[in-house]
């Protein structure tokens, strides 16, 4: 009898415990309640993940190059301070809750691989700050009542060969076996720190993966073995959270995978620039059906609004959630909000696209004025703090939300 109720209580906590975390069953991605929780949010791009465009910059278009281009404007201790103080703006408190308040229910997090080693990385080398920041972020949506998925944007080596993972050119992640141990090791960190977190809905595992530039039939039968390991490490020690398998090029192709490998997993892909139409997403709703798995469009957007509406109508009618990218951009109406072009800002641009194939040329280059250099930089710090932004109302009502 001692034993029977042992077993029950047990059994009952494991059920109790399952029910606080956002779950799977069949093709679809269940909430804490049981009920169908279609996923409709947002990415926080440009934040733990730079991005070129986002300054708008061109060439210049990866965090790693940002970071070299503002050492040179205005050196190594001036751009550590600069990044320690975007890190904090950028994305705040405020944001959070403004993003719940529209109607959000979650949003995917972009993170370098970086955060959560010594590397360099956005001026600082030490390998608890991913911690510091996500825990942060966390902490307010777990208040405000919105999930958040943990997206690995770059990871070690570079999964997608572009200035997207932040790397050196090439999808080294695949060909590197000492990339991949410490890819998984550093989900196995995160997946420790966070296997409780009834916040969290899931692990995005790699973004993007595998650019159609390079060897299509050497690199994609790398992809999903990378998965498993990656899957293995994390359930190790968290069977809780979903995990999010993007497809290769740029997580459009589902074909190198096969059955189903774990029973809590999400196949996302993201789609840009396509017609807005249920034959663009067909195939992956094919792969749904044949695997009974759920499906899920981890990016979209970069679009006008009536493409905007017609694609999230498109991926509601058929029961796929959605996170738009990204939330915030400068100067710019294809997005959640946006803020203005600070006061000598046209000076940095011009700088990060001149060609410099050396020293000489960054002397050269280099504008004589610094203060207008510092006054830009500075302005865009504070330009983009949200009480600065400004909200694009026809996106936002194209999402379905309501402008606040």
């Amino acid at each position: 009898m001692k034993r029977i109720i042992l077993i029950t209580a047990v059994l009952m906590t494991n059920i109790l415990q399952a029910q606080k975390f956002i779950s799977t069953k069949g093709r679809d991605i269940i909430g804490i309640d049981g009920k169908l929780f279609l996923i409709k949010g947002t990415n926080l791009g440009n934040w733990l993940v730079p991005e070129g465009y986002m300054f708008k910059f061109q060439d210049i278009n990866s965090g790693r190059l940002i970071d070299q281009c503002f050492n040179e404007l205005i050196g190594p201790d001036a751009t550590k301070a600069f990044w320690k103080k975007y890190l904090d703006v950028y994305i705040a408190k405020d944001d959070i809750h403004y993003l719940k308040s529209i109607g959000m229910n979650s949003i995917r997090i972009p993170f370098n691989y970086r955060l959560f080693t010594n590397e360099n990385y956005m001026g600082s080398n030490d390998a608890t700050r991913g911690f510091t920041y996500l825990d942060r972020v966390i902490g307010w949506c777990k208040a405000e009542g919105l999930y958040v998925i943990l997206d690995m944007h770059c990871a070690p080596g570079g999964q997608t060969g572009d200035n997207i993972d932040d790397g050196y050119g090439y999808p080294f992640l695949f060909e590197s076996a000492e990339s991949r141990s410490l890819c998984a090791s550093i989900w196995k960190k995160i997946a420790t720190h966070y296997k409780n977190e009834t916040a969290i809905l899931g692990y995005d595992l790699l973004n993007e993966p595998i650019a159609h530039y390079f060897d299509k039939d050497k690199l994609n039968p790398l992809l999903e073995p990378v998965y498993k390991q990656i899957t293995k490490a994390i359930r190790e020690v968290d069977n809780n959270h979903i995990l999010i398998l993007g497809g290769a090029q740029w997580d459009s192709n589902f074909k190198p995978f096969g059955e189903p490998f774990d029973k809590k997993l999400v196949y996302t892909f993201h789609k840009y620039w396509t017609s807005p139409t249920k034959e663009v997403v067909q195939d992956y709703i094919d792969f749904r059906d044949k695997y009974n798995v759920p499906i899920y469009c981890g990016e979209t957007g970069e679009n006008d609004d009536d493409w905007v509406k017609a694609f999230r109508n498109t991926l509601e009618e058929n029961n796929i959630g959605w996170h738009y990218w990204p939330y915030k951009k400068i100067d710019n109406s294809k997005g959640i909000v946006t803020f203005a072009v600070p006061q000598y800002y046209d000076s940095v641009i011009a700088y990060a696209g001149k060609p410099k194939k050396n020293f000489e040329d960054i002397r050269m280059q280099r504008p004589k004025e610094q203060e207008m250099i510092t006054k830009a930089l500075d302005g865009f710090l504070e330009n983009c703090r949200f009480k600065n932004c400004t909200q694009n109302n026809g996106y936002i009502t194209a999402l379905g939300f309501k402008p606040n």
